[in-house]
């Protein structure tokens, strides 16, 4: 089933962090595209974040959303991922924006992601590797980017 993550940090080495999570995707996924990294402020949080580092990447999960939910916690967890609060500063930040156009809501996971419709730093990378993209139930991506102000 196509999936698209997207991957984030600002904590420690954020291009180096975002580049091992990437290459931590590999080994749970097949990874067909992967966007430049995109340097961006924090969203939604006091300035005193340090910039974030952005990318998307797009490939292929034989896995169930849950499933791959579980690997992508992990991962974050090893890369030392610790949830404080809403839009904390992070290590790395790995969300599942979506899989093969399925609609989920759960206490697990959503699908496709709550908020990445109104978000840049999703978008623009996403842009980048795959033009005609579309958020299910929000339409084309690069139509929702520039809506964005």
């Amino acid at each position: 089933m196509k999936v698209v993550i997207a991957l984030g940090a600002n904590l420690g080495d954020p291009r180096k962090q975002v580049c091992m999570a990437i290459d931590a995707m590999r080994d749970v996924m097949r990874v067909d595209k992967v966007s430049s990294l995109y340097e961006t402020e924090p969203f939604g949080v006091p300035d005193e974040q340090p910039p974030y580092i952005n990318a998307v990447l797009v490939g292929e999960c034989e896995l169930s959303p849950a499933d791959l939910m579980k690997e992508i916690l992990a991962i974050e967890a090893e890369m030392g991922r610790v949830r404080t609060f809403t839009n904390a500063a992070r290590m790395i930040d790995i969300d599942v924006i979506d899989y093969g156009a399925q609609l989920l809501d759960d206490d697990f996971v959503r699908l496709p992601h709550p908020r990445a419709h109104e978000r840049r730093f999703v978008l623009e990378p996403w842009a980048e590797i795959e033009p005609d993209g579309e958020l299910p139930g929000h339409g084309a991506i690069t139509q929702l980017l520039a809506g964005l102000s």
